[in-house]
């Protein structure tokens, strides 16, 4: 039997319904992700205040994944001009306006919108916490200054303070192994992974006044003091950290040239084999034990006067040299230990060496993976070279830093071989960069992430993103049916 036409509209509107229905309910148990807004971008400043220099490092991160991994990415660097803050003692308001240049950049680079939302901090290392040993409250002004300085501009300061050594080792460990996705990993498949234990990094820096050593030993750490404590994305870490203050290079060479003058006749001219043959120069006796990583070795009755140095440029010379300003004697009987009784468990898996690490070897052309027997060579040959044949073939080179590249090979040398314990067998271990995905690799950057919260104590969940296409379809086809439903209802009412 036919159907009328009121009939077969209303079996229509019936089967639209129906399909409508149907589809509503498929979409309800479909698992989606609520579809954010279009991201944007944020921004984040550190200043890393070191003993010899400032660097202002600007950090970027889509605002729609803040405590994802892999995300942060470095978008400039500015170098401030002049010395540390630490040199500004007795000019406290000059830190601060050292700083303006750096900031004025960074308010080009940051635009106006990202510019109030974009937390900012200083962290200063190892030249201040000489300098707070030194004068408190001249460290304490230097601080209000800085701080002074950046809360006059349109950012979120969150303050500026003296790291701990630990501090700065923690953080730089944590800066590289999260810029190669050492703690987790995006796979293809959806899904945030652990990569396996075996590809987490330690990490080697050192600075002008102080040096870190950062790793997961495979044995128990013996010294709570030494060990750090760390849940990052459900996984728990414990390393082995220590910063060496007054082993950093400027204050190694330092100790160094003490070395080298005691017991001497400071009226004939002194022999250093770490300088190049050729060169020469007046040094104060002030100048040596200023520090108080020197102080402790001056004469009960020192008197300020000049003495004249000049170089022999003999490596192996050098290196025995260096050797004696570690104490390596106060480690027998000891467990394992590095030097000046300090305890270190055997170093275990790859490393990266950063910072003046870096910069040294990269100088001598040694960041390539060359065996320990090459480098070696490479620096005995460098030591060798006169004075003035150096000065030519770099003409647009610091002399302060032409003449100290010798000692400073070697004394990277003494502390990678004699302090921590490399050998022939694991020097391959040791990888000398200076970046890691396009970023600088610091202190700085893991520093950021631990005050912000960018790394997250539990691990992330998988994501099953509902793209916008199966929506807008469902929407459509609903839509038009309900639309042909209603024309046809009007059609059979005329």
């Amino acid at each position: 039997m036919g159907l009328d036409s009121k009939q077969t509209c209303l079996l229509v509107l019936l089967v639209v319904s129906v399909i409508s229905l149907i589809i509503a309910l498929i979409l309800s148990l479909v698992k989606t992700m609520v579809v954010p807004l279009p991201p944007g971008t944020k921004y984040g400043m550190v200043f890393d205040a070191g003993s010899s220099h400032t660097s202002l490092y600007i950090y970027q991160w889509p605002t729609d994944k803040e405590n994802n991994t892999g995300i942060v990415s470095q978008t400039h660097v500015c170098d401030v001009q002049g010395a540390g803050i630490s040199s500004y003692a007795s000019n406290p308001p000059a830190a601060g306006k050292s700083l303006v240049s750096c900031l004025e950049e960074a308010m080009s680079v940051i635009p106006p919108e990202g510019q109030r939302g974009a937390p900012a901090y200083l962290g200063a290392t190892a030249g201040m916490r000489l300098l707070d040993l030194q004068n408190k409250s001249a460290s304490d002004m230097v601080l209000a200054e800085v701080s002074k300085t950046i809360s006059s501009y349109p950012i979120d300061f969150r303050g500026a303070r003296i790291i701990t050594g630990k501090e700065e080792g923690s953080y730089g460990w944590i800066t590289i192994n999260y810029l190669l996705e050492s703690f987790m990993k995006y796979s293809f498949s959806g899904k945030w992974v652990r990569p396996i234990s075996s590809n987490i990094f330690g990490a080697l820096d050192l600075g002008g006044a102080s040096t870190q050593i950062s790793f997961i030993p495979n044995v128990d750490i013996q010294d709570a003091k030494e060990r750090a404590d760390f849940r990052l994305y459900g996984f728990p870490y414990s390393i082995y950290t220590h910063s060496f203050l007054c082993y950093g290079q400027n204050q190694a060479l330092k100790q160094m040239l003490v070395k080298t003058a005691q017991g001497m006749d400071l009226t004939k001219p002194i022999n250093n084999p770490c300088y190049p043959t050729g060169y020469q120069s007046t040094i104060t006796t002030q100048t040596l034990y200023d520090s108080p990583c020197t102080a402790t070795y001056a004469p009960p009755t020192l008197q300020t006067q000049g003495f004249n140095i000049s170089g022999s440029g003999n490596a192996s010379e050098c290196y025995n040299l260096i050797k004696t300003i570690y104490n390596f004697t106060a480690c027998t009987g000891e467990t394992p230990c590095s030097f000046d009784s300090v305890y270190q468990p055997p170093i275990v898996g790859n490393f990266f060496a950063f910072s003046a690490f870096f910069y040294t070897f990269d100088f001598l052309n040694l960041t390539s993976g060359q065996t320990l027997q090459t480098v070696r060579s490479a620096i005995q040959t460098f030591c060798a070279r006169d004075w003035n044949e150096l000065r030519s073939s770099y003409p647009n080179e610091n002399k302060d830093r032409l003449r100290d590249y010798c000692p400073n090979a070697n004394y990277i040398l003494t502390l990678l071989l004699d302090a921590y314990k490399f050998n022939d067998g694991n020097w391959n271990t040791i990888s000398f960069m200076k970046q890691a995905a396009n970023t600088d690799i610091g202190w700085t950057l893991g520093y950021m992430l631990n005050l912000t919260n960018m790394i997250p104590s539990d691990s992330p969940t998988s994501v099953n993103v509902q793209k916008y296409d199966i929506w807008v379809a469902a929407i459509f086809f609903i839509v038009f049916s309900l639309a042909m439903g209603l024309l046809m209802l009007l059609s059979y009412f005329r």
